[in-house]
């Protein structure tokens, strides 16, 4: 079966009362809680987002988002009570898209939800039309030289460095390109929010971590960054292909 959210929390009364209300508000969502209910659910349905607790009894959710991780692409929010910075710093680095903290209210976690949802469904969507384009033969966009001999393969969502193929997440993808579309001029953090993840509700540390992993992709050394720069307190720019 297919859902597009899960709820994966071991308090039974906050994920049947969010599963429910989501279901009221047309969001097909389930709900388990544990680690190793997760993983069944996950093997028997198909999923598009997953809401995902740090606290999952004796098992911890950033260990069971590395394991998703391994096998699928979707989207994950976590929700916690935790509020430390290294808790939030932690789970974006290993993979998570956002982090919410708990006591969260209802409606606003379902506009992030319902943003998240139609963010990525369009980038599948544009992805799928462009593999159907090439799959018919027609002509695709060519290789957009980043710098330093590194290419974006706009057919394929492919990073092209040192002759390997270096595939890109939706999200990645998307803020990589509008990057390009405005080569030379410094995207801010607020464009980058409205135009790109289409969504005010994105956590303080969350488009710093995307940049990051978006970095490790493209950059000979991440912590010197040639491609995309930081341009401190401003945003970030990747310079005219002169340079």
């Amino acid at each position: 079966m297919r859902y597009q959210c899960l709820m994966i929390d071991d308090d039974a009364t906050i994920a049947e009362t969010t599963a429910e209300y989501f279901n009221m508000f047309d969001i097909t969502t389930a709900s388990v809680g544990s680690y190793e209910e997760a993983e069944r659910f996950l093997e028997e349905n198909q999923v598009s987002l997953l809401l995902l607790d740090i606290n999952l009894g004796e098992r911890s959710g950033f260990e069971l988002c590395k394991q998703i991780r391994r096998k699928y692409d979707m989207p994950i929010l976590f929700i916690s009570a935790r509020t430390s910075d290294d808790d939030i710093l932690t789970a974006l680095n290993i993979g998570g898209d956002d982090y919410i903290k708990k006591p969260y209210t209802m409606s606003i976690l379902l506009a992030k939800v319902r943003a998240v949802l139609a963010r990525y469904e369009k980038a599948a969507e544009a992805a799928r039309e462009a593999s159907q384009k090439q799959t018919a033969g027609a002509a695709v966009p060519d290789q957009i030289l980043l710098g330093n001999g590194v290419s974006l393969n706009t057919g394929t969502h492919l990073i092209i460095r040192d002759g390997k193929s270096i595939s890109l997440k939706a999200m990645e993808y998307k803020m990589l390109l509008y990057l390009l579309e405005n080569r030379g001029r410094v995207v801010t953090k607020e464009e980058f929010l409205s135009q790109v993840w289409q969504d005010t509700f994105v956590g303080e540390g969350t488009l710093p971590v995307h940049i990051r992993h978006l970095r490790e992709k493209i950059e000979q050394d991440p912590n010197d960054p040639k491609i995309i720069r930081t341009v401190w307190g401003v945003g970030y720019i990747i310079g005219s292909d002169e340079e």
